[in-house]
């Protein structure tokens, strides 16, 4: 389904009354606003179903709502939740209650007149999706449903609760309720015989009419069902049966096959019902021919029924990855068990024999008994990267002891935005991003099939995208131990082509995946755009800060990657620009200088759960933070979950505000040095880090703790967790995380009662928004240290 926000807040007070005409008159409304009405101010909220029904929350000042008459052929049904609101249809002025309905066809014109603030929800319902149940709907005339008594109370119940909950339900979810609002305008436009609900029809006739309708929807799979079985039902002769019908609108033998053909379309494209083979839908509701029932069903549809069936599922997976941008689709179990066998496989794409002649790009230091840490050094290569997931069951590229430290190569994900810039030249980019039409060094991208058998984007399908350096195994590391990773220092990885020689660059994607992509004023809508930056690789010889300053920028053009698969967008890592495909826009962003916060988006340990793990949102072992406060001088806690720690470090960006709002930062491959520290479980008491669940900051002036929306989304989902994390994330439920988790420190860390600590919270911590493109958003809480003199 296709979700769309809109806010007067957008735009100029001047650009505001044309903004929202336009809104309004895509949903088939025109606005009326008063020269006296105060300023204006708007917001909607629209989704469409599969179905074509369009379900849409509104709030405004008052005004006058006038239904376009056109040949859209839809019914119109509006819940008013808010406000003083009056009908007004042939010159007749009715007022409106709270929680009444309003119907009307879009055939005819009615006005809703709003004389205080208000809100409202309304559907449109397509004519396809009703016509055969209500017959002659465009007889209707626009009327009031009171939402007091009668099916009308529990019609607008229904509808109060689809109105709070329909911006998180999922495809699957929404499905059963088209038919369910079908069914209910059957049911409350029956109560409105008089005024013309089935056309023709006396009000005994529409009484004994409408026993009928429900006697067949209760008997759709019965094959036997037939005019004769109405007519002894209601004691009457079959030849009234079919002239009621025809009375109606239609004959019997039509109607009842619109409903059954309704029924197995409904079944048809249920994700409940995939496994069901099209014969026994067909019998299901009736038929007992599928022969019959494929002609028939082809005449009405315009397809076979197997065929309808396909297209549904590629829109299902179309509308899906709209709707959460990244992850794994909701039916992920085969996925998830494959990914399981699969990791394995994994091992052998991402890790080479250790006399590949490649090898000297990897030096390890001997294991050897020793009384003094020892350093280490950890390039990035195809042999020793993993790109786009974790997983336990990772072989080490390295193992080393508590104390010893490291430095470790990381390389940016979007490296190839800018091949000449950040990849050409440099043998471990070209390593990690070599892909030619016979061979990609680094298959697997993301924790997906290997046969991209969901969207055909590539071996792992893009579901998790950050190169990840290692993993690296701490010795005697085990479960209930807390890593610390100590960031020594960080230093920009120098561009490699002579033509830039030693100059540092890095790239950002407002990308759909951005918090941002909805909400685009200017056109075309919508659009994905690439900056080029150039970092600093020193600060200059007069400062202490170096800077960031935009090259240019571009807009994406589908993209065919060397296998020949055409990326419409930003969907699966790595694949190159074709420069020759975009234009570039030079002089951007000028007098504009950012100063550069080197830091790591992602530090991990291994997750303990089984199978290959989704790089991109963030949890308890860490992963992906994108807090710009994790760099030098910084320590990073995580809680140990598998022996050896398995440690991972990648997703290098050159600066980045709280947020990340767009998609990505400043992505610039970088290189950091670490010192390892392991800290024993019997060695926690009393420790700021005891009792560690969560990946906890901490600099050399605060403690910065992680909420997020789901603190253990893997736990908390079970098998669907790579796809339901994405669906249902809130910043409110990572602020109440974050104050749970500030809460539960300062009163085991620093002594303080629970009313001390609450009050100390709303005083001195300040709360900001880590991220909200990770699927699972963040908010972080800052704890000054200097709070406590003792």
């Amino acid at each position: 389904m296709n979700l769309s926000r809109f806010t007067t807040e957008s735009y100029p007070e001047v650009e505001r009354v044309r903004a929202w005409s336009a809104a309004l008159d895509r949903l088939g409304w025109s606005p009326r606003l008063g020269a006296s009405e105060q300023a204006l101010h708007g917001t909607l909220t629209s989704q469409t179903s599969m179905g074509g029904f369009e379900l849409t929350s509104l709030a405004s000042v008052p005004q006058t709502l006038e239904l376009k008459a056109d040949n859209t052929d839809s019914l119109m049904i509006v819940l008013h939740l808010d406000g003083d609101a009056t009908l007004v249809t042939d010159g007749l002025r009715e007022r409106v209650a709270v929680r009444d309905i309003v119907y009307a066809s879009s055939q005819e014109a009615a006005s809703l007149v709003f004389a205080s603030n208000f809100r409202l929800f309304m559907v449109r319902v397509p004519r396809a999706a009703i016509n055969a149940r209500l017959l002659s709907p465009f007889s209707l005339r626009a009327a009031r449903l009171s939402g007091d008594t009668g099916i009308g109370h529990v019609f607008s119940g229904f509808l109060v609760s689809v109105a709070e909950s329909v911006e998180t339900l999922s495809t699957g979810e929404l499905r059963p309720l088209e038919l369910a609002l079908a069914e209910f305008l059957v049911a409350s436009l029956a109560g409105h015989e008089h005024k013309g609900s089935f056309g023709g029809l006396t009000p005994s006739q529409t009484a004994i009419f409408s026993r009928m309708c429900r006697s067949i929807e209760a008997n759709l799979g019965d094959p036997e069902l037939g005019v004769g079985t109405l007519a002894k039902e209601e004691r009457v002769s079959p030849r009234y049966v079919q002239k009621l019908f025809e009375t109606a609108g239609q004959s019997f033998s039509t109607y009842l096959r619109s409903r059954r053909l309704e029924r197995c379309r409904a079944e048809l494209v249920d994700p409940l019902y995939e496994k069901v083979s099209v014969s026994d839908i067909c019998f299901r509701w009736g038929f007992n021919d599928p022969a019959h029932f494929s002609r028939v069903f082809r005449e009405r549809y315009g397809a076979s029924p197997r065929m309808f069936r396909h297209e549904a599922s590629l829109e299902i997976a179309r509308h899906l990855v709209r709707r959460i941008s990244r992850g794994l689709p909701v039916n992920a179990t085969g996925l998830l068990l494959h990914a399981k066998q699969g990791s394995a496989e994994a091992d052998a794409d991402t890790l080479v024999a250790l006399d590949d002649p490649r090898i000297d790009a990897l030096q390890i230091a001997a294991p050897a008994p020793r009384d003094k840490p020892r350093h280490h050094l950890l390039r990035a290569t195809a042999n020793t990267v993993h790109w786009g997931y974790f997983s336990h069951n990772l072989k080490p590229v390295l193992e080393v002891d508590s104390g010893d430290t490291v430095t470790i190569e990381a390389l940016t994900q979007h490296a190839s935005d800018d091949w000449e810039r950040m990849v050409a030249g440099d043998p471990g980019a070209e390593s990690v991003f070599h892909w030619t039409a016979e061979r990609k060094n680094v298959n697997r991208r993301g924790a997906g099939p290997m046969d991209a058998s969901i969207f055909g984007r590539g071996a792992g399908e893009g579901f998790g995208v950050h190169i990840c350096t290692g993993p690296i195994a701490v010795r005697h590391a085990e479960p209930g131990d807390v890593l610390e990773v100590r960031i020594i220092d960080i230093h920009a990885r120098r561009c490699a082509n002579p033509k830039f020689h030693g100059r540092a660059f890095g790239s950002n994607a407002a990308a759909w995946w951005g918090f941002h992509y909805r909400e685009l004023l200017t056109e075309p809508k919508p659009r994905e755009v690439v900056t080029i930056y150039e970092i600093d690789a020193e600060p200059p010889v007069d400062s202490t800060t170096a800077y960031a300053r935009a090259v240019y920028n571009y807009r994406w053009t589908p993209q065919r990657d060397p296998f020949g698969v055409v990326h419409p967008t930003i969907d699966y890592p790595g694949v190159p620009v074709d420069h020759s495909t975009v234009v570039e826009n030079h002089d951007i962003l000028k007098n504009v200088t950012i100063p550069v916060r080197p830091h790591f988006g992602v530090i991990a340990v291994a997750p303990q759960q089984d199978g290959l793990i989704d790089s991109i949102p963030p949890s308890a072992f860490g992963g992906n933070l994108d807090n710009w406060r994790v760099a030098r001088g910084a320590s990073v806690y995580l809680p140990v979950g598998v022996p050896g720690a398995l440690l991972s470090i990648g997703d290098p960006h050159a600066s980045q505000g709280d947020s990340e709002l767009c998609g990505t930062a400043i992505e610039c491959s970088l290189t950091g040095d670490f010192e390892l520290v392991l800290h024993k479980k019997k060695s926690l008491t009393d420790q700021p880090f005891a009792d560690l669940t969560y990946p906890l900051v901490e600099t050399a002036d605060e403690w910065v703790l992680h909420g997020f929306s789901h603190p253990n989304y893997l736990t908390e989902f079970g098998t669907n967790a790579q796809s339901e994390v994405y669906q249902k994330s809130t910043l409110d439920q990572a602020m109440r995380d974050a104050f749970i988790k500030t809460r539960r420190f300062l009163m085991s860390t620093k002594g303080l009662s629970e009313d001390e600590a609450i009050s100390l919270m709303s005083v001195a911590v300040d709360f900001g928004v880590t991220q909200v493109v990770d699927g699972n958003w963040g908010v972080h809480a800052i704890i000054r240290k200097a709070l406590f003199t003792a």
